[in-house]
């Protein structure tokens, strides 16, 4: 199995927290780690170019997208979060190749470092496991 990880730098002090998470997880699902591989991106706009694009090169099991999104004062966080999901999921069906939505949209930084924490609340983590899940999916109804 080969996990890709799509990953926004924008707010790293919390994609970096989920990176760690979803990479976790993915070894203690039994992934070897030369099989998971990052791919940075900007920001959380930029994760379903960059996932349809991975998806494209073809060998990749499932994409886990992770980003974080922080809501400030003007409407720019809806924009970016109605984009993400919805270009996330067009990426995953065009490609069928599976992907999940690890991207945090949150209030305050606070709220997003609760969910970027050690541990199975871990958001990266529940992602990772979904996109493991997926892949065996997938791979059961392609037998």
């Amino acid at each position: 199995m080969r996990i890709a990880l799509i990953v926004s730098a924008y707010h790293s002090f919390v994609t970096d927290r989920l990176e760690s998470g979803a990479r976790r997880a993915l070894v203690e699902a039994g992934v070897s780690e030369p099989d998971v591989v990052t791919f940075l991106v900007p920001g959380a706009y930029e994760l379903a170019q960059a996932a349809a694009a991975v998806a494209a090169s073809e060998g990749w099991s499932a994409i886990v997208c992770l980003g974080c999104l922080i809501k400030g004062e003007t409407p720019h966080f809806d924009y970016i979060a109605r984009a993400a999901a919805d270009g996330i999921m067009r990426a995953a069906q065009d490609s069928g190749v599976p992907m999940t939505f690890g991207v945090l949209t949150t209030n305050t930084a606070e709220e997003a470092l609760a969910r970027a924490g050690d541990g199975p609340a871990n958001k990266g983590r529940e992602a990772a496991l979904a996109a493991v899940e997926m892949a065996y999916l997938y791979e059961r109804l392609q037998s």
